[in-house]
Parts: structure tokens; sequence; C-alpha cells
């Protein structure tokens, strides 16, 4: 998956509270579960290959990713259905949107793993 080039200085792992309110959603809203200050996460985003992408997009996972000067990105995760919303002040246009994503691939596996094992295993 795309993400821009500029690492962040850190990201922002949320478990996320109103899944049906993401679809378009300005900000990305739930429970800050942990703080991952290393590139790890954008790598795992980055490796993800692509999938075919189903219909529900209740996502339960999403990153807010921080640049030194503010917001870079968001993206948000629904492992039902296969897709991931990127969208933020560092995505161009044609860029933003829901995509789909190999929800069984080792990458999105690790990523779901860290997700889970930040907020105590759920």
């Amino acid at each position: 998956m795309w993400l821009p080039a500029d690492p962040p200085a850190l990201i922002e792992a949320v478990r996320i509270t109103d899944p049906l309110g993401q679809f378009r959603a300005d900000d990305l809203t739930g429970d800050l579960v942990a703080l991952w200050e290393d590139d790890s996460a954008p790598t795992l985003i980055r490796a993800l290959p692509p999938g075919d992408l189903h219909r529900c997009f209740v996502p339960g996972w999403g990153i807010r990713a921080h640049g030194t000067d503010g917001p870079l990105y968001q993206v948000a995760f629904c492992y039902d259905c296969h897709g991931a919303r990127l969208w933020g002040p560092a995505v161009p246009a044609d860029r933003a949107g829901i995509h789909g994503f190999d929800a069984g691939s080792a990458p999105a596996r690790e990523l779901l793993g860290r997700f889970r094992s930040s907020a105590g295993g759920l």
C-alpha cells in the first residue's frame, strides 16, 4: 500500500470505537492503545499486498501518523472486508480512499498482532 515517503516521527495506534463512522470521518476516532516511535508500522503497511475489497468496511484498528510539524496521514483497517482507508494532509487526492489488501498476508498478520499486543491482546 502506498504511504507518503516522509517517515513519521510518531505513530498512534488506535482501537477504533466508532467503526461505522470511519467511512468518511475527518479524524480517526478511538482509544489510543500505543505510541510507536519506530518505522516498523509504515514498513508493514507499505508491504501489504493488494487484495480483493469486500463490502462491510467496519474497521477495528487504525493509526495516526505524525511528522515533526503535525499530522501526516491516518489509516483505518478492516480485517473483515480487507479494506484500509488512507487519508490526511500528506496524502494526494488520487491516493486517498479505501484500498483492498490481503488480510491473510504475513505483513497484515504481523500488523494485526502488533495492534492486539499493544491493546493487551484484544
